[in-house]
């Protein structure tokens, strides 16, 4: 009891001196005032459009510094000025007591001056989902460090008796400890060195916490600097009772002590390096942690898998920070493998044998950086690699695919790692299956593929060339020969004879003559592709014109063709004209739709006009159907009775989108009578929703007598921003997506009746605030330099814009005559009364056809359905990112896992959708923004207002109880 009140007389005496003048007050509002503005103007935060509050903890370990050493700098150094100090150390109560109260003083002020900025986070999350877990990780990992420099303070404050002193002495020692990890020092530092010293940074060890991972590392880092200059603290005051004029043995006892204690305290720091798993992961959906999934595809290697990565000592400044996360994320895959996986990181620079089998093995190469360093700006050649090996099967991801970049306001890029785990899972998975296919790939090659080298004749080549030809003569024979006729050669020269094959493979493949050098007149050609038939890769020239460089190439570009690797998605899209897409004419284009899907499965263009679906389709994808004819419905309504799954993205309105103009016109799929057979309809209206994405205007904007092209952002209501209760959190499919933006869209109506037992799913939906129109003038209003919207029209509510409907079908071509036989017995027909008339015979009346349509189809069968075709368009997904929001392209996305999903390949479904940048705030008006920063100012104010009402109250309650004890001693007197 004893103990506890010397320690709470202690922190209330500091607490009430602190606030017994208007400087406490100013000085909470000082620091709230300079935390909202670095939050609102320094980082922008509407700007910035990201739903989270990391810009309120960016300049934390800054400004801790200062307040720390504001806080602490009176604490010992008035005792010491006024001479309070030896009476303190001549009172029967430890010294530890003293620095405990005085300790626990700050840290009260520090969690009120914390409190204050609570308002923030709140307000913030009034308008987005916050996701809270990373936000009170930041708070505990402020409140730590605060603590930590408060203790570096107190220290200070005993060694002096000058106020002005213990500050300046306070903010150079934290802001030394800050300088330590910051890219200010690091940068001019390789990886390795600058690593360690990250480790030693206060402000790096920070950011850690700050994205929402509790590490026990990071923790005790700063429960070690806290023990160490608390400690160092109760040795400067013991000091002061000594005797320095004689030596006692205590006095080399307390030394001993003191310093065993600072050495043992830091040096668990060096063996806590190595121990990477102790650790929380607050995020919503542990972003930063190995999933169940991946957990499910490790159990599943039966031999040493390995993954390598391979990170320069020296490399770009925006990378090296990402370095030490990746290896942590990597070792916990080495911890899940239960010994099945070896992990091992190579800086190739130092292992030049290493180095060359990367080149040529697995065509790793260095990637040129600009640095600069303390004498110059210089390229670096780095590596930012990481290996998956499982025998002889490999994936190789770069920096491109394990990063992701978001521009800043003030120029400046912020890197990140973009979603590793789905990255390296999405490869050990690749490299699992392959070897668990046989890993020969021409094997599983579905049918023929031919190898087509368009080289020009020898003496139009350049040396290397010449002989890098007949290394592709040679490695291309010897690969035919063990295919078994699986795969073909040929090689022709585009400019032999009349150069019809020069230009034939100009107008389609885009193949134009190479030339050797800037000044060379020498044109050659020297391409290289594989085909099918159906579709074709084109093989990138090796930088390494040598034999395992080539195969490489081939072997990656022969997957593409494979079974028994990936998936098949059977993609049927309209034929784009490429000169005329130049002109917003072309029709939509789905390159982007295609990279995704190529990630993790095959994905194989697919014609409906002979009626059917090849058979090795696992899946059906039918983007922009126009004037589909009866066989065209018919392959597609025959694949949904077998059992599959049909995606549609269709719309009833052909968006134009040019350089300078936009339209509307209306259209027919072809699909409208199948649709409306299976209970669905879409309407022949636009969804417009005032919770919309933006729409990049061009504006001229007139200054004087001159006049500027400037492009901003206009409310445009037909991108409907889905989000929140728009979303359908309760399926895989868009349970992870936090937004999506569904460009020119229509309402889809679902008939319950005609769906009566199975399975509906609304996915998307507008807000509230929704209303449909069949104004085709869709082009914003843009008068002079004023960008004007829409009017709202009538009709409220929500409106679906993405269904599923699941569960057993019956053929809408039950009962019919199969369009397949119906053209051949017309084709027939027509054979027989021509042959008939030329005998001058009469033609036989058509026997009945016999249909032979699947009727029934099982329980798997699926319908998803999504109500435009311009929402995965190439065009708007560029058009709307050059905005700088990257969430537009959660459609691919959300397309993606849909086919996941109904492959039932839900594993790397549950982490596609872990980001970073993925959160954005939800549009609001300058008036919203504006009251929303206003308003935490007020409540900052109401909040410092309320800490004094609080503290008056606390005094005047003490106050009250030193009355009644001098009216009772005045009358026991």
């Amino acid at each position: 009891m004893q103990l506890e009140d010397s320690i709470r007389k202690a922190a209330a005496k500091e607490i009430t001196l602190f606030f017994s003048s208007p400087i406490g007050y100013l000085f909470l509002g000082v620091f709230a005032a300079v935390t909202l503005f670095v939050f609102f103007w320094g980082e922008a935060f509407f700007s910035r459009n990201i739903a989270d509050v990391r810009p309120l903890f960016e300049w934390m370990p800054i400004l801790l510094i200062f307040l720390s050493a504001a806080l602490t700098m009176r604490m010992w150094s008035e005792e010491r000025r006024t001479g309070t100090l030896e009476f303190i150390l001549t009172l029967p109560a430890p010294a530890w007591h003293f620095i405990a109260g005085k300790f626990l003083a700050c840290l009260i002020l520090l969690a009120a001056a914390l409190v204050i900025t609570l308002p923030l986070p709140i307000s913030v999350e009034l308008i987005a989902d916050l996701d809270w877990g990373p936000i009170i990780s930041a708070y505990f990992a402020t409140f730590l460090l605060g603590a930590a420099y408060l203790s570096i303070g107190l220290y200070v404050s005993a060694r002096s008796d000058n106020q002005i002193v213990s500050l300046l002495l306070t903010t150079i020692i934290g802001g030394a400890l800050y300088l330590l990890g910051s890219p200010m020092l690091t940068d001019f530092f390789g990886n390795v060195v600058g690593e360690q010293l990250r480790n030693l940074g206060t402000g790096s060890r920070f950011n850690s916490i700050t994205r929402g991972v509790l590490d026990f590392r990071d923790l005790y880092y700063y429960v070690s600097i806290i023990g160490v200059f608390l400690a160092l603290n109760l040795y400067a005051l013991e000091k002061q009772r000594w005797d320095i004029t004689q030596r006692r043995p205590q006095h080399s006892l307390w030394r001993w002590a003191t310093g065993l204690l600072v050495v043992n305290v830091l040096t668990a720091n060096v063996w806590l390096s190595f121990v990477g798993n102790l650790r929380v992961d607050t995020t919503r959906g542990d972003i930063y942690s190995i999933s169940n999934a991946t957990y499910q595809y490790i159990d599943q290697i039966r031999e040493p898998l390995t993954i390598r990565g391979y990170f320069s000592a020296k490399t770009h400044p925006l990378l090296a920070p990402l370095v030490p996360e990746l290896k942590d994320l990597l070792q916990e895959y080495k911890v899940a493998g239960g010994g099945k996986i070896n992990i091992e990181f190579i800086d190739p620079a130092s292992e030049p044998e290493l180095e060359e089998e990367a080149n040529r093995k697995y065509g790793i190469k260095p990637v040129p950086f600009q640095v600069a360093d303390r004498y110059q700006a210089s390229v670096v050649n780095s590596y930012f690699n990481v290996l998956i090996q499982y025998g002889d099967e490999y994936e190789v991801l770069g920096f491109q695919d394990l990063i992701e970049v978001k521009p800043q306001n003030d120029g400046e890029l912020e890197v990140l790692l973009r979603n590793p785990e789905y990255d390296i899972t999405r490869s050990l998975k690749k490299v699992l299956y392959s070897f668990q296919a046989g890993g020969n790939i021409l094997a599983q090659l579905k049918k023929p593929v031919t190898f087509t080298g368009y080289i020009s004749a020898d003496q139009q080549l350049p040396q290397p060339l010449q002989e890098f030809q007949k290394v592709v003569r040679e490695t291309v024979a010897e690969l035919a020969e063990k295919s078994a006729g699986k795969l073909q050669s040929a090689f022709i020269d585009p400019n032999a004879g009349n150069g019809e094959v020069a230009q034939q493979i100009n107008q389609e493949y885009g193949f134009r003559p190479m030339s050797a050098g800037l000044f060379s007149d020498n044109a050659f050609y020297f391409y290289l592709t594989l085909s099918d038939g159906d579709n074709l890769v084109q093989l990138p020239l090796p930088e390494e014109l040598d034999k395992e460089s080539l195969e490489r190439y081939i072997d990656s570009g022969l997957k593409r063709f494979a079974s028994g690797f990936l998936k098949t998605v059977g993609l049927v899209a309209p034929e784009v004209n490429y000169q005329m897409a130049q002109q917003g004419m072309g029709g939509n284009q789905y390159t982007l739709l295609r990279e995704i899907l190529s990630q993790n499965m095959t994905v194989d263009t697919v014609s409906l006009s002979e009626g059917n679906v090849p058979h090795d389709v696992d899946i059906l994808v039918v983007l922009d159907p126009v004037n589909f004819n009866d066989k065209q419905v018919f392959a597609i309504d025959q694949f949904l009775m077998k059992g599959g799954t049909v995606v549609l993205a269709a719309s009833p309105f052909n968006v134009t989108l040019g350089r300078e103009r936009l339209s509307a016109t209306p259209q027919a799929t072809g699909l409208e009578n199948w649709l409306s057979h299976y209970g669905l309809e879409i309407g022949k209206e636009f969804v417009m929703d005032e919770q919309n994405s933006a729409f990049p205007v061009p504006v001229t904007r007139r200054s004087g007598m001159f006049s500027f092209q400037e492009i901003r952002r206009l409310d445009y209501p037909y991108f409907v921003d889905v989000r929140g209760d728009g979303i359908n959190e309760d399926n895989m499919i868009v349970a992870d997506i936090p937004e999506i933006s569904m460009a020119w869209s229509s309402p889809i109506s679902v008939d319950t009746d005609k769906n009566a037992g199975r399975d509906v799913i609304q996915l998307l939906q507008s807000s509230a605030n929704s209303w449909v129109s069949d104004d085709t003038a869709i082009m914003p209003n843009v008068n002079g330099d004023q960008a004007g919207g829409f009017q709202r029209q009538n009709g409220d509510g929500h409106y679906s814009l993405g269904s599923v409907v699941t569960g057993s079908f019956s053929s809408y071509f039950a009962g019919k005559d199969s369009p397949l036989r119906v053209e051949d017995s017309a084709q027939e027909n027509a054979a027989g009364e021509e042959n008939a008339a030329a005998n001058g015979e009469q033609a036989d009346e058509a026997a009945p056809i016999q249909s032979g349509i699947l009727d029934k189809s099982s329980d798997t069968a699926r319908i998803v359905l999504f109500s435009s075709t311009k929402f995965l368009d190439d065009t708007t997904l560029k058009m709307a990112s050059s905005l700088g929001d990257e969430s537009v392209k959660n459609a691919l996305q959300m397309l993606a896992n849909a086919i996941e999903w109904s492959l039932e390949d839900r594993g790397l479904l549950s982490i596609r959708g872990r980001s970073h940048f993925n959160r954005t705030l939800p549009p609001m008006s300058e008036q919203t923004q504006l009251m929303l920063e206003y308003g935490n100012y007020v409540a900052v104010i109401i909040a410092i207002v309320l800490v004094a009402w609080l503290q008056g109250l606390w005094r005047r309650r003490n106050a009250k109880v030193y009355v009644d004890l001098l009216g009772m001693g005045g009358q026991t007197a």
